[in-house]
């Protein structure tokens, strides 16, 4: 266990939501937005350029984390950590969270400062990774760590899969050391990295340079090359949340509240009845936001806690995967 506490968080989006009638005139495409409400349980979402926005990853992440700071009562120059979670940087390099640390300390600070890219389990990793060093780097007192979605930006224009389900967002947490009341009990972990080839943004690196060649080929942006399993999540986290219990010595019926990477409400109900737990204890976010990716997970627990769902005192489970594939979780006491 780990003296480590949240004691901020935030959240931002673009613009007004964009409901599945109105995508289909923005994006001009056409998908069964009946499919996409019941199944996924999506209504709308957030999307900056087709709202006209000029914001992108590294703005959502800023605004995330302002408002967590704000929300914990501390000011900018009190942060000595900055971990951006994201697959959709603001660019390849330099990292956006030095960018971020930039905007809201405005100056040279002794604050570390780095992404995190595990696709879409990229926040639940680096929450894992900033507890750590903070229990081991006592100058350390405050970070924020932000998970950030801005997939949209790389999906090609008439995608109606793309524009269906992926959207712009943001959340962030200021995490605290030396709780005297809070704990960080543990994190598992979980890699299959020879499944790298099924959906990703695979130009723009050092193996696919983006050139006029490759884009008039159509071969950019979002890219699906071959269909994902279709009971991926439903194998996957029920054995990491079993595993990450058993790790900690927790019975389940301990765990006050899981948040699930919220991609598909139909599967997270799924997952809660094979681990025979009650849909009370777990909440959704996707009808408001869409699917953003690394930014889920913490959007869903600022949701949760400002809601009343989650309490001081309560245990917390994350669970989030995505493509590579890379799986995350986290059980802490809030």
């Amino acid at each position: 266990m780990l003296p480590i506490e949240i004691i901020g968080t935030g959240v931002y989006a673009p613009g007004e939501p964009i409901d599945n009638q109105e995508l289909k005139n923005l994006a001009g495409i056409e998908f069964d937005a009946e499919k996409t409400e019941q199944k996924l349980g999506i209504y709308q979402r957030h999307i900056a350029h087709l709202r006209g926005i000029n914001e992108t990853t590294a703005d959502f992440a800023t605004k995330a984390a302002q408002n967590a700071i704000e929300k914990a009562g501390l000011t900018p120059d009190d942060i000595n950590l900055f971990i951006v979670a994201t697959d959709t940087p603001e660019f390849i390099t330099p990292a956006t969270a030095i960018l971020v640390q930039g905007r809201i300390q405005k100056k040279e600070t002794w604050a570390s400062a780095f992404d995190v890219s595990a696709s879409c389990a990229s926040f639940t990793i680096a929450f894992d990774n900033a507890v750590r060093i903070m229990a081991t780097d006592k100058t350390i007192q405050y970070a924020v760590i932000i998970g950030v979605y801005n997939m949209p930006a790389f999906v090609r224009e008439k995608d109606a899969f793309g524009y269906s389900i992926f959207a712009d967002g943001a959340g962030a947490v200021v995490l605290k050391s030396n709780s005297k009341t809070s704990q960080y009990l543990t994190g598992q972990l979980l890699t299959e990295g020879t499944q790298w080839d099924y959906i990703g943004v695979y130009a723009g690196g050092t193996r696919q340079p983006v050139t006029k060649a490759r884009i008039d080929a159509g071969e950019y942006g979002l890219q699906n090359l071959q269909p994902l399993p279709g009971d991926r999540n439903v194998r996957l986290w029920p054995m990491v949340v079993n595993k990450l219990l058993e790790k900690a010595n927790l019975p389940i019926d301990k765990v006050n509240h899981f948040i699930f990477t919220q991609i598909n409400k139909s599967v997270i109900l799924k997952v809660m009845d094979l681990l025979e737990q009650p849909a009370s204890k777990t909440n959704f976010i996707m009808d408001k936001y869409g699917y953003t990716g690394s930014g889920c997970v913490p959007m869903a627990f600022h949701h949760a806690v400002t809601s009343g769902l989650v309490k001081k005192g309560d245990t917390v489970l994350f669970m989030a995967s995505g493509a590579g594939l890379a799986v995350g979780s986290n059980l802490f006491i809030y």
